[in-house]
């Protein structure tokens, strides 16, 4: 019968950056701002794309969702950097990494989707513009997210599923 080592990681302790008190708060403060900045200006390019009839296209169509994800990416990663910032015991949970991770694969592959998306449309649009109504129609739009959204979540769950299996015995400092 064999013995090994069964040990296991149920958290992670983050260290940060620095460890002073002064370069913490600056970070903090810069976090915050952007955080501020990013959110209203991706409601806002959401909103008016939204209000405006004239911003109908495939184009703005993808770019909202864009604005979409990238607010979503920022809830994932913003909040929990700016509670570390300011407390003292900067733990995070076995199953608290992992579906942060599971969330960045996700919307971080979306996001990489939806510029190939996005890309393909100007490509329609610039090589094919006779034929651009006829492949871009709001049914082949929805297609084309819905795509982005199942590869997206393939992705992470592929990435996810690979994690899992791995032995985290050794330090659980990052």
């Amino acid at each position: 019968m064999e013995t090994e080592n069964s040990t296991v990681v149920t958290e992670f302790i983050l260290l940060g950056l620095t460890q002073s008190q002064h370069a913490q708060l600056l970070v903090f403060v810069l976090v915050l701002v952007f955080y501020l900045i990013i959110l209203p200006g991706n409601f806002l390019i959401i909103l008016t794309i939204r209000s405006d009839p004239g911003l109908t296209a495939p184009l703005y169509f993808f770019l909202g969702n864009l604005a979409f994800l990238d607010a979503s990416y920022s809830f994932i990663v913003a909040p929990r950097m700016l509670v570390d910032f300011l407390s003292e015991k900067k733990i995070i949970s076995y199953r608290g990494c992992i579906t942060q991770l599971f969330f960045l694969h996700f919307l971080g592959a979306g996001e990489m989707f939806l510029l190939v998306v996005m890309a393909f449309d100007r490509y329609i649009a610039i090589c094919h513009p006779l034929r651009y109504s006829t492949v871009m129609n709001p049914r082949a739009c929805y297609a084309l997210l819905l795509a982005l959204w199942l590869g997206g979540f393939t992705h992470s769950i592929v990435q996810v599923a690979l994690i899992l299996h791995l032995p985290f015995c050794g330090p659980n400092q990052l």
